[in-house]
C-alpha cells in the first residue's frame, strides 16, 4: 500500500488519541479520524493541519466503517463503550471490536494498533480487564495483523489514574482502602505510550504482536500515594488497608471523596486486585526506548497542570484504554437556562448590573450573609462593591467576584475570590433566537472542591442553589423585559 497513505485513528477525541493524532502528524503521516461527532475534533488545534482529515462515522455501521477505512494504511482502534452502554458495555465492546476486524480487512489495511490493559493472564481478571482481553481476541481473529500493546497506569497531566491517584492524596491525610493497595505495578509517563504507538508503525517486527509497555519502575499504590504526596509537598499519608473493604465498598469510598459515580469506580477497585506488570522486555528488544521514571512522570503531570499547557483530559471522550474506567468531571456543575422575549443586548444589560448596590435580582439577604461571613475569616465580603454600576470590565472587582471574561451580548464569566475550600466560577452565556429579538439564557455555576471540607461546603449550599440562582435568572428576565418594554410605550 501507498507509504502515504493516510493513517485511520478512532477515539480521537480521548485521552490518548487527542495526544495521539498530532503526534503522527508531526512524524510525517497523514491522519483520518474516525468520529461519531466531527464536531467535537473540529476545534483542535491539529484540525486545520493539511495532513489531517476528519470523516463522520459510527463504528457501528459496518458499511460505513469499511468506507471510510477505505485507502488507509492502518487503523488505531481507542474506543471503549463503557460509559455510553452501561452494564452491557462488555457484549457491546466485543460486537465494535468484531465488526471493526471485518472492515479492516474489507478496506486492506496493513495492520490494526490496540492499547489495551496490562495485567496477569489467568482466570481471575477483574470484568474491565477481561472485556479489554475480548476486544483483543476480537481484534485478532481477524484477517488484519494486529499490534497489541499493554499498559498499566497511564501517568500524565489528565490522565484519568493520576487524576484520581491526586485527587485521593490530595484530600485525605488518612485513606481506608482495601489489601490490593500494595499490589504491584508498572505505571509508564503518556509520552512514553505516545512514542511506542507511533514508532511501531515503521518496525514490522512488531506485526501481530502483543507487547507489554510499562516504565523502569514497579511500585504498589502505596509508593505512589507516599511519593506523590512528598512532590505537592504534603506529609505522608496514613493507609489502613482493610481486608474486609470489597470493591463495591471501595466505589462508594471513591465516590464519597471524588467526583466520581460508585457505578464507574468500581472497575478501579476490582482492577487493583490484578498484578500489573510487564513479563518481558520485549518492548525495548523491538522499540528502544528511555523511559521516565515514575516520580519524573509525575512531577512533569503536575507541572503542565500548574502552568495550564494540558494536552488532553481524561473527561474529554471516555475512558482511556490502560487506566482505569472513570469518567465525570473533576467539578461540581450547577447549569439552569431559559428564554427571554429580549434581545440579547437588552438581557447583557441586566446581567451586567449585578452585585453591588444593585444586589443579585433575588436572595440578597442569603448573598449579604454570606459577605458577612467571608469577612469574618479574613475574605473580601461584599464591601468592595463594582467599579461602575452599568458596565463591567476585564479585571473588575464585583463584591467578592472578579471578572474573567467579559464579551459583550454574548458572555460573563466570574471567579470567586471569596475565603472557600475551593474554586467557584459563575458563568452567563446568550443564544440568540428568532432573528436576534429573543435569547436563550444559560447560567453556569462551577466549583472545584479542594480537601473534604469543599466536598462538604458545596453539599451545605447545594439546597441555596434553587432559591438563589433561580431567583437570579428570573431576576435577570424580569429586568430586561421590563427595559425592552418600556421602549415599546410611544412617548405621550
Amino acid at each position: 500500500m501507498d507509504g502515504r497513505a493516510p493513517i485511520a485513528v478512532t477515539g480521537a477525541s480521548g485521552y490518548i488519541g487527542g495526544r495521539l493524532v498530532p503526534r503522527l502528524l508531526a512524524a510525517g503521516f497523514r491522519v483520518r479520524c474516525l468520529a461519531r461527532d466531527p464536531g467535537k475534533l473540529a476545534e483542535r488545534a491539529w484540525a486545520k493541519e493539511p495532513g489531517a482529515e476528519i470523516v463522520a462515522c459510527d463504528l457501528g455501521d459496518a458499511a460505513a466503517l469499511a468506507l471510510a477505512l477505505r485507502g488507509c494504511r492502518a487503523a488505531y482502534y481507542l474506543v471503549h463503550s463503557m460509559l455510553a452502554a452501561g452494564p452491557r458495555y462488555a457484549a457491546v465492546d466485543r460486537e465494535l471490536a468484531r465488526g471493526f476486524a471485518r472492515a479492516a480487512a474489507t478496506a486492506g489495511l496493513e495492520r490494526i494498533v490496540y492499547l489495551g490493559g496490562l495485567g496477569e493472564t489467568g482466570a481471575d481478571l477483574s470484568e474491565h480487564l477481561g472485556s479489554r482481553r475480548e476486544v483483543e481476541r476480537e481484534l485478532g481473529n481477524g484477517a488484519v495483523p494486529l499490534t497489541v500493546f499493554r499498559a498499566a497506569m497511564i501517568v500524565g497531566s489528565g490522565s484519568a489514574s493520576f487524576e484520581i491517584l491526586r485527587y485521593l492524596v490530595e484530600r485525605l491525610p488518612l485513606m481506608v482502602t482495601p489489601r490490593w493497595v500494595r499490589t504491584e505495578c508498572q505505571p509508564i509517563a503518556v509520552r512514553d505510550v505516545l512514542h511506542y504507538l507511533v514508532a511501531c508503525l515503521d518496525e514490522p517486527r512488531t506485526l501481530g504482536r502483543t507487547i507489554d509497555i510499562g516504565g523502569p519502575d514497579v511500585v504498589t499504590y502505596l509508593d505512589l500515594i507516599q511519593q506523590l504526596a512528598a512532590l505537592r509537598g504534603l506529609r505522608r499519608r496514613l493507609v489502613v488497608p482493610l481486608p474486609c473493604l470489597t470493591p463495591k465498598l471501595s466505589s462508594l469510598w471513591i465516590h464519597l471523596v471524588t467526583p466520581i459515580s460508585a457505578r464507574i469506580a468500581r472497575p478501579l477497585a476490582e482492577g487493583l486486585r490484578n498484578r500489573v506488570v510487564c513479563r518481558d522486555a520485549l518492548a525495548q528488544e523491538l522499540l528502544p526506548h528511555r523511559f521516565l521514571p515514575v516520580r519524573e512522570a509525575m512531577a512533569a503531570a503536575l507541572g503542565q497542570e500548574a502552568e495550564g499547557t494540558t494536552e488532553t483530559r481524561w473527561s474529554d471522550a471516555g475512558v482511556v484504554p490502560g487506566d482505569p474506567d472513570w469518567a465525570g468531571g473533576t467539578v461540581f456543575v450547577d447549569a439552569r437556562e431559559l428564554e427571554i422575549d429580549a434581545p440579547p443586548g437588552a438581557v447583557f444589560a441586566a446581567i451586567a448590573r449585578l452585585g453591588g448596590r444593585h444586589g443579585w435580582y433575588a436572595a440578597n439577604w442569603l448573598w449579604r450573609l454570606r459577605g458577612i461571613l467571608d469577612k469574618l475569616v479574613g475574605g473580601p465580603g461584599l464591601r468592595r462593591g463594582r467599579r461602575d454600576p452599568e458596565h463591567l470590565r476585564y479585571g473588575d472587582a464585583l463584591d467578592f467576584w472578579r471578572v474573567l471574561a467579559v464579551e459583550p451580548e454574548r458572555r460573563l464569566e466570574l471567579v470567586a475570590e471569596m475565603k472557600l475550600p475551593g474554586v467557584a466560577r459563575l458563568e452567563f452565556e446568550l443564544e440568540p433566537l428568532d432573528d436576534g429579538r429573543r435569547c436563550r439564557l444559560r447560567q453556569v455555576a462551577r466549583f472545584k472542591p479542594r480537601g473534604l471540607l469543599g466536598l462538604a461546603y458545596w453539599y451545605a449550599v447545594l439546597p441555596l442553589h434553587g432559591h438563589v440562582f433561580r431567583g437570579m435568572l428570573r431576576g435577570i428576565r424580569a429586568a430586561a423585559e421590563t427595559r425592552v418594554d418600556a421602549r415599546r410605550i410611544p412617548e405621550p
